[in-house]
């Protein structure tokens, strides 16, 4: 009794010290992480670490997940379920990083709770499962001031992006997105600013003040100061976004004030078009036999920036070649000058939140944006990341001058285009500590109006020149401007202009993504965090290549004992009943015993192809599977012989005298 009882005190004592070391190992090593993911899912990138380093007030995240539900919903929904156990591990990874400043909680809103009531005043998304069941999946962030941002679901088409989207719900709620937006161009794109009187005036002349393009009243409708700087601006100050569209012939004092808005830590938007269709000349100056430019082009900030444009050269691709007709007498016909980039033909990066999503922009006449091959004057640390992009066809296609461009040949442009081996990059992001465009400090103005009249010119006063960036700056270049026009980016409809294709949407992308931090922008996407089995996936189709030759032989046959069974046919109903040859009926059944048995030889080739996918089948889950009870059970096996021999060692050594 007393060794029983001491055994059992021992297991006792044995079970409690296992289950305080595994407590203790638990609470010690919680905050280790090793991530064995090919992609490294579960690891945070760097940006995203910099913006919880940043994080100077506490959050909290509230992640809404109905998972009772989900145990009895269908299958659409319970897909959701490791879709969800991989947003909450990442969302772990977010906490600890965060240095103890975001709180985490995980929600199950059960039929008419108070969660359930929450989660429909933060605006989640809900979708019935029964009567009493709602399903909901999102996420909400509330800041100690009262800020509350959501992810109102967390939808599977965005998993490649759910870093970025949850560091841009962060970084928005702790530093409040830029909002105020400059325009410069030197096209009329904010139409005529009148109102009042000078209103007035026009409509009593019967006419009209001209609108601002479509891109403008978005941009407007999204951001609450949109304010135009002249194409003569010394200074750009007092703004934290800058489009620039169409900047064609801008003087020196406004490139270098773009320069430094830049390096001051600036981000931009620039359009630059080596022919612009929509920059039309002035019919007064076409009178007077005045030159008229089509062509934007900002060299010297370009190279700054790391890239060149060469002039009157465009890309052209004839897989993304356009239909159209080059005047209303004609028939339509490819024009090379007319592309169209679309996502099933990977003209955008998907790498990119600001170009993942789009599905097809329009393009007219685009230039093509090349790394410069000056780059012991670049700095180290700049980055060149493609936005769109033609196919591997696409190539570059040059024009002696632009005067060949006014009345366009385009079925000569197309003889003589040649396809390439490369693409054709039409749009770059590239961020970096970029250095100044003008060294030598600030350009000299022409001589003032004082000058000439001898007198004394004022003292100019400039800001201070920097050399190189502050911070790390970043700029987007699209080779294009006629893409954001109303011709190519909208449609006028009778409830006014309505949105065509992607063209508005990547300017608007590239706001957003441009408004965030510098950490924001540097963010990759996730990779794809289901793994398929991309080796069995070979294997099946190794099968299928094997089986396709025969297949294919086959059906070959069938087709052509089918025809020869439709001329037999036919030649028995046009003789008359008694004239019926029997040799044609003996060779239609001839005909048809051959297409059956041929019939038959393709069901056992497909019945052979399943079968050995089956097979594979089987052999995966016993390879899966197996090795596990083996060996343990070889762990059994060579413990009982070690102790069986032991016991005999120990049992002759007692018998030994």
């Amino acid at each position: 009794m007393n060794r029983t009882f001491r055994l059992i005190i021992a297991v006792f004592f044995v079970l409690v010290a296992a289950v305080s070391v595994i407590g203790i190992i638990d609470r010690l090593t919680r905050s280790w992480r090793l991530d064995l993911t090919d992609q490294k899912l579960y690891t945070l990138s760097q940006g995203t670490r910099n913006i919880l380093k940043s994080i100077q007030q506490p959050l909290t995240l509230r992640l809404y997940y109905t998972k009772t539900a989900t145990l009895s919903a269908p299958d659409q929904i319970r897909f959701f379920n490791s879709y969800y156990e991989y947003v909450k591990a990442l969302l772990e990874e977010y906490v600890n990083h965060s240095g103890k400043m975001i709180n985490l909680e995980i929600i199950d809103p059960r039929p008419y709770s108070q969660e359930e009531l929450a989660a429909i005043r933060y605006g989640l998304r809900r979708f019935s499962i029964t009567e009493e069941e709602n399903f909901f999946f999102g996420l909400v962030l509330q800041t100690e001031l009262g800020v509350t941002k959501t992810i109102p679901f967390f939808s599977p088409d965005r998993e490649t992006f759910i870093e970025y989207d949850i560091s841009y719900l962060i970084d928005t709620a702790v530093n409040p997105p830029k909002t105020r937006i400059g325009v410069l161009s030197s096209l009329p794109i904010m139409g005529d600013d009148v109102s009042g009187y000078m209103a007035a005036m026009m409509r009593m002349q019967n006419q009209q003040p001209k609108p601002a393009w479509g891109i403008i009243r978005q941009i407007k409708e999204m951001y609450k100061e949109v304010t135009t700087i002249a194409p003569d601006a010394d200074e750009i100050k007092d703004i934290d976004l800058l489009l620039v569209i169409h900047p064609k012939d801008l003087p020196d004092k406004t490139r270098y004030a773009i320069d430094q808005y830049v390096l001051r830590g600036g981000r931009a938007v620039v359009a630059l078009d080596p022919f612009s269709v929509v920059d039309r000349p002035n019919p007064a100056m076409a009178q007077y036999g005045m030159d008229h430019q089509a062509a934007s082009a900002m060299p010297d900030l370009l190279r700054a920036w790391g890239l060149t444009m060469p002039e009157n050269t465009f890309a052209g691709d004839r897989v993304l070649a356009g239909i159209g007709a080059p005047s209303p007498n004609q028939r339509p016909e490819k024009i090379l000058p007319y592309m169209k980039l679309t996502a099933d033909r990977n003209c955008f990066n998907k790498e990119i939140p600001m170009s993942a999503d789009l599905g097809e922009v329009t393009f007219w006449f685009p230039g093509v944006l090349n790394k410069t091959t000056e780059t012991e004057n670049l700095p180290a640390d700049i980055q060149y990341t493609p936005l769109m992009l033609t196919t591997s066809q696409g190539n570059a296609w040059t024009v002696s001058s632009p005067y060949e461009l006014r009345v366009p040949d385009y079925a000569e442009i197309l003889r003589r285009f040649r396809d390439g081996t490369s693409p054709q990059v039409l749009a770059y992001r590239v961020t970096g500590s970029f250095h100044t465009a003008f060294p030598d400090g600030p350009p000299k103005s022409e001589q003032s109006e004082d000058s000439k009249n001898g007198e004394t010119p004022k003292e100019e006063k400039h800001t201070e020149h920097l050399a190189v960036a502050r911070q790390p700056a970043a700029v987007v270049v699209v080779a294009d401007v006629d893409f954001l026009s109303d011709a190519l980016a909208y449609q006028q409809t009778m409830f006014g202009l309505a949105v065509v294709g992607s063209n508005s949407a990547f300017v608007l992308n590239a706001l957003e993504e441009l408004s965030g931090s510098t950490d924001l922008i540097s963010l990759r996407s996730r990779g794809n965090y289901k793994r398929p089995f991309t080796r069995v996936d070979q294997i099946e189709k190794a099968a299928e290549e094997k089986t396709s030759a025969e297949e294919s032989r086959i059906m070959a046959e069938i087709k052509g004992f089918q025809s020869q069974l439709n001329e037999k046919l036919s030649s028995l109903e046009n003789k008359e009943q008694e004239l019926i040859n029997k040799t044609i009926l003996n060779e239609k059944k001839e005909i048809e015993v051959k297409l059956h048995e041929a019939e038959m030889r393709l069901r056992d080739v497909k019945m052979k192809k399943v079968a050995d996918k089956e097979a594979l089948k089987n052999r995966l889950r016993n390879f899966c599977t197996l090795p596990g009870p083996l060996f343990v059970l070889l762990i059994a096996v060579g413990l009982g012989l070690y102790r069986g021999l032991k016991r005999r060692y120990y049992i002759h050594h007692i018998r030994e005298p």
